[in-house]
């Protein structure tokens, strides 16, 4: 089986990360719990490549293949109380104490540095215990510290010690209208020069865009950061589709109802 590791970093990173788990959860018929819940007539089809995003576990239960990374602890907490807080190990959660402050520079060289080596050391585990590993994606943002700065630290170091697998991110770019901090632009293109030198590829995700797209199509007056989760999640479940099932040779991208979430109807974009 052709294995696929996540990572997910800094707070925009978690966030959309536990969203596409979330989606794929649904899609291929695991609860909360971990353990298979889908119909008869069709777990064949979700079963038959679920192996690689998923760890089968003792008791039939599936673990996520995936890390999760960030420097201050408020984020993982509200994973861990979240509805899919539990079908992750706990050991795969690395954080920090101090936090980022939106500095690319502690991000990749001072605290994210000091805690480099704990999430090494948890991605090497993931992926000895894979039978072929295909590669790695990563969930991050480049506006932020520990996203933008750890993450493409991170990129870097899996690059040097797995040059021959496949490097995917979803990297959530700044946009001067929807922008927190008025240094994104400088995290962001420290970033870039990472991504240029270590990605094979790399899914550009624009807050701008997303919020048109909220606005416009789905005619939400005050779209929230969930509703752009969402989207962005469906998008990845679209986007990765074409490795989690087998009839499907070809990607492609979900249409979902950003206000039903349990509602996600799969359309192809020509």
């Amino acid at each position: 089986m052709r294995e696929i590791l996540h990572i997910q970093g800094g707070q925009c990173g978690n966030q959309i990360g536990s969203k596409f788990w979330e989606v794929i959860c649904d899609e291929h018929g695991v609860d909360p719990t971990g353990r298979y819940q889908g119909d008869g007539s069709s777990s064949d089809l979700q079963l038959e490549r679920i192996n690689v995003y998923y760890n089968e576990a003792s008791g039939g239960r599936y673990v996520p293949r995936a890390v999760l990374m960030d420097l201050e602890p408020g984020t993982m907490d509200s994973i861990r109380s979240g509805p899919y807080g539990q079908i992750f190990r706990p050991d795969n959660f690395v954080f920090g104490q101090s936090g980022a402050g939106n500095n690319w520079a502690k991000g990749h060289y001072t605290e994210g540095a000091e805690l480099i080596d704990a999430v090494l050391d948890v991605v090497r585990k993931e992926a000895e215990n894979c039978d072929c590993l295909q590669g790695f994606q990563v969930c991050h943002s480049l506006g932020g510290g520990t996203g933008s700065g750890m993450g493409t630290l991170l990129i870097s170091k899996i690059r040097e010690e797995y040059p021959d697998r496949m490097m995917l991110t979803f990297s959530v770019f700044p946009s001067p209208k929807v922008s927190d901090t008025v240094v994104e632009p400088y995290n962001a293109t420290l970033s870039v020069h990472q991504l240029v030198e270590n990605a094979d590829e790399c899914m550009v995700l624009d807050n701008e865009a997303l919020y048109d797209i909220c606005f416009r199509t789905l005619k939400l007056s005050t779209p929230s950061f969930g509703d752009l989760n969402h989207l962005i999640s469906a998008t990845m479940s679209g986007v990765t589709c074409c490795l989690r099932f087998p009839a499907i040779h070809f990607p492609h991208c979900p249409r979902a109802d950003s206000a039903n979430v349990g509602c996600q109807e799969h359309d192809v974009c020509c």
